[in-house]
């Protein structure tokens, strides 16, 4: 089987520490004989077309290139598999091959964020902001707890088959996001205005139907939003804000050197 890891780092003066986090990936592709692509310039170039978002959300590069991603679906006629792993992900040494985690009848695969083991005070945020996002799609039965509110996956790591063609309808990339259904996310309207594309995939997959598979929390660890003592077991660390990075991640390696024994570490961003 073909397998491909696909990245995206565009736009001018991204973080340092991706490149670190790049690097991981390219040497896991290596070990593990996936191919890897970095996409460094816009392709898709999605602007709303009516914008609720603040104006240097889309005037800033011209495009939100937050949808520049999804042109991996241009690859599934090249690939039987495809992970999708956002360019602040830092994948260890000691990660096992993720694609031997795409059961033959999974077409989607993700992270639940409520299958973390969370901190408490991201636990409060995640309620908030999954009822913001997802509890005005009526037409998609959610799961739903009282402690985590509406169940979502983190889409900074997808994992995904090529039967996902079956769910794009022979759509490109540009034309899927497109999609009328999904303008009020692109849009950015109501509780959506600052929304990746992160609640329009959650949304696609859940009213889709497709089989999907929750994957252990491991494979994609929210730095600060997951409990310290924890990250020693994790095989994908997600450094999804730099803010919560010692010098927005200049000290990146320290970090990264000291997660085998993360709970003896101070992590507070100073």
């Amino acid at each position: 089987m073909k397998k491909l890891i696909y990245q995206v780092k565009v736009g001018p003066n991204p973080p340092a520490y991706y490149d670190v986090c790049i690097k991981s990936a390219a040497e896991y592709c290596k070990k593990y004989d996936i191919d890897h692509i970095v996409q460094t310039e816009p392709i898709l170039k999605i602007r709303p077309l009516n914008s609720k978002r603040s104006e240097q959300a889309v005037e800033r590069l011209g495009y939100l290139p937050i949808y520049e991603k999804e042109n991996a679906f241009n690859y599934l006629d090249q690939y039987d598999q495809i992970a999708i792993v956002d360019s602040d992900i830092y994948i260890r040494d000691t990660a096992p091959n993720i694609f031997d985690e795409l059961e033959e009848d999974t077409v989607f695969a993700g992270v639940m964020e409520k299958d973390m083991p969370l901190t408490k005070q991201y636990v409060g945020k995640i309620r908030g902001y999954s009822g913001g996002q997802y509890s005005h799609l009526k037409d998609v039965e959610w799961d739903r707890s009282p402690s985590y509110g509406i169940a979502f996956y983190n889409m900074g790591l997808m994992l995904f088959s090529n039967k996902i063609k079956e769910y794009l309808n022979g759509e490109t990339p540009e034309q899927f996001i497109r999609r009328k259904e999904f303008e009020r996310f692109v849009n950015g309207e109501g509780n959506w205005k600052w929304s990746t594309d992160q609640t329009l995939l959650n949304y696609w997959v859940r009213k889709s139907g497709m089989k999907t598979k929750n994957l252990d929390w491991k494979w994609n660890v929210l730095f600060k939003g997951v409990r310290d003592e924890v990250l020693p077991e994790s095989y994908f660390v997600h450094f999804f804000l730099s803010n919560n990075l010692p010098k927005k991640g200049a000290e990146i390696q320290s970090i990264i050197k000291n997660l085998s024994k993360a709970s003896a570490v101070d992590y507070r961003h100073h």
